[in-house]
C-alpha cells in the first residue's frame, strides 16, 4: 500500500475508534470529516498543513492520537485549541 494510501486509512481508522467529531479544514471553505474516507482521499497532501478540530466526550484521547498518527505520516497539522 503507497504511504499516502496508508496515511489516509491510518487516519480514517484512527477517528473512528472516538465519538467526537473529528474535522481537518484545508481551506476557509473546506473542511473533511477525518470519520469519511473518501473526504481525506480527495484531499490528503503530504505539502499541505491542515487544522485539526475536535470536539466531544474523548476529544483529549482523540486529539493526541490523531496528532501522532499525523506525525507518523509526516503531515503537517495545526490543532484548533478554543
Amino acid at each position: 500500500m503507497g504511504s499516502g494510501i496508508r496515511a489516509i486509512v491510518d487516519i480514517n481508522m484512527k477517528a473512528n475508534e472516538f465519538s467526537s467529531s473529528i474535522v481537518l479544514v484545508v481551506s476557509p471553505d473546506h473542511f473533511i470529516d477525518a470519520k469519511s474516507i473518501l473526504g481525506l482521499s480527495m484531499t490528503l497532501y503530504q505539502n499541505q498543513e491542515y487544522r485539526l478540530y475536535v470536539h466531544g466526550p474523548d476529544e483529549v484521547e482523540a486529539k493526541a492520537a490523531l496528532l501522532e498518527v499525523f506525525a507518523k505520516h509526516n503531515l503537517q497539522v495545526v490543532l484548533h485549541k478554543e
